[in-house]
């Protein structure tokens, strides 16, 4: 009777031990192989502006390749294209705006789209081929400027800070012709889209370019003959998705795909200064 019940024993102690072998190799298997990524064959489309930029998305999905995060670029050429297609759902992020061209947007269109990480600046400036200074241009000059309300309100401003025109006071960044109270030279403000207004500098006595525009245009920064302050400003470019996807993962990963010295440095090399990183 002592054998059978000691035989039990050995039998039980045996299962317990083989038991405890089982269980602690899973674990070490489970801490021996790697975590599979949150991006594991995960792809993206961010929409972009046709251009400059394409050469800088080539560096930020290399980047995120690294990281396992695949992204692939929506060329566009208009600045309304890329918001409808993300609130659609066609692209999973944009980068091409500023707060008050969303802004506009969203209250237009009641899209659902958020900023989720600044890229760059690019100071919008008056150009000329015409004169050498804001001094120089005459009563009478006609002075292009963008059409779309962001960029026109933003194009006043610079025309208020050299002294050609006047706001109305408390006017916005939504400022349009129509808030200007005040035109010493009788400057004829001619409103255009805003990638039309750097390919008519020679028409025009000057115009109201933003930086993008201004090189696609062929125009140079010694053509500027004036700009926006730098500091505080509110016109900083940013990558923008859904409201629903700004907590993601993939989101983080997107944004720190751009924001670092790889993707700096080539940003500096094809905008040659005209833009700025602004993170």
């Amino acid at each position: 009777m002592t054998k059978n019940k000691n035989l039990h024993g050995f039998h039980l102690s045996r299962r317990a031990a083989l038991a405890a072998i089982a269980v602690s190799a899973a674990a070490v298997f489970s801490f021996a192989a790697p975590a599979p990524s949150f991006a594991e064959d995960k792809s993206i489309k961010v929409g972009i502006m046709a251009g400059e930029e394409e050469d800088i998305w080539r560096v930020v999905a290399s980047e995120a390749g690294k990281k396992g995060l695949k992204i692939e670029t929506v060329i566009f050429n208009d600045y309304t294209q890329p918001n409808e297609a993300l609130e659609r759902g066609e692209i999973d992020a944009n980068a091409f705006q500023h707060q008050p061209y969303l802004d506009n947007q969203i209250q237009q269109h009641g899209y659902h789209i958020v900023r989720v990480g600044y890229t760059g600046v690019w100071p919008i400036g008056l150009y000329t081929r015409k004169y050498k200074s804001v001094a120089e241009i005459p009563e009478g000059a006609v002075i292009g400027v963008p059409n779309d309300p962001s960029n026109e309100g933003r194009a006043l401003r610079v025309l208020q800070n050299e002294g050609l025109i006047k706001l109305k006071d408390g006017t916005g960044i939504l400022a349009t012709v129509a808030d200007v109270t005040d035109n010493p030279k009788k400057i004829e403000i001619k409103e255009l889209d805003a990638g039309i207004v750097g390919r008519s500098i020679d028409d025009l006595d000057a115009g109201i370019v933003n930086t993008d525009w201004a090189l696609k245009s062929g125009l140079s920064p010694a053509e500027r003959i004036a700009q926006e302050p730098i500091d505080d400003n509110p016109y900083r470019n940013f990558i923008a998705v859904k409201d629903d996807n700004k907590d993601a993962e993939w989101v983080k990963t997107l944004v720190s795909s751009y924001q670092n010295d790889t993707v700096k440095a080539e940003f500096d090399k094809v905008y040659k200064g005209t833009g700025l990183s602004a993170y």
